[in-house]
């Protein structure tokens, strides 16, 4: 992980300059009790299934992934050259714990996982995926999600 104050100092003063969004006033949502949820996981860590497309640089997509899939069955190909795959690459549950949502089901501390997850190349401007956001939240609506497990990678 690179920390900012390993940057040159000409980096530091470029990130300086980038433009900060605003955001206005947004209504909350009422959330149910977590034990009455369905969970999905939506993550920037690149992951799709093998037989995807694999994610490129500036990618604003995402790839959908099925409820049923086995972590192990996941690729990552998430493209920054500061991205440490190491822990991934142990277990895949650090980046996607479907395998421990499926768990929480179980024992009631939760209702219930979602069918489809989600995943977007999380080294991209986030200013070009709002079409794409917006999309995951129709999917996630119209699969009854409650709550989403956002893993930033």
């Amino acid at each position: 992980m690179t920390r900012l104050s390993d940057l040159p100092p000409e980096a530091i003063a470029a990130l300086d300059r980038l433009p900060l969004p605003t955001f206005g006033e947004t209504p909350w949502a009422q959330a149910p009790r977590v034990r009455e949820a369905r969970v999905a996981i939506v993550s920037t860590a690149g992951l799709h299934r093998p037989e995807d497309p694999v994610f490129q640089g500036g990618a604003t997509d995402y790839r959908i992934i099925p409820g049923d899939i086995e972590s192990g069955g996941l690729v990552m190909s998430h493209v920054s050259a500061n991205f440490d795959r190491g822990g991934f690459q142990q277990d895949a549950e650090l980046v996607f714990p479907l395998g421990r949502l499926r768990a929480l089901a179980a024992g009631g501390e939760i209702a219930s996982v979602a069918a489809w997850h989600y995943s977007f190349m999380g080294a991209t401007d986030p200013a070009g995926m709002v079409e794409s956001g917006h999309e995951v939240g129709r999917l996630l609506r119209a699969d009854g999600v409650d709550l989403a497990l956002l893993v930033p990678v």
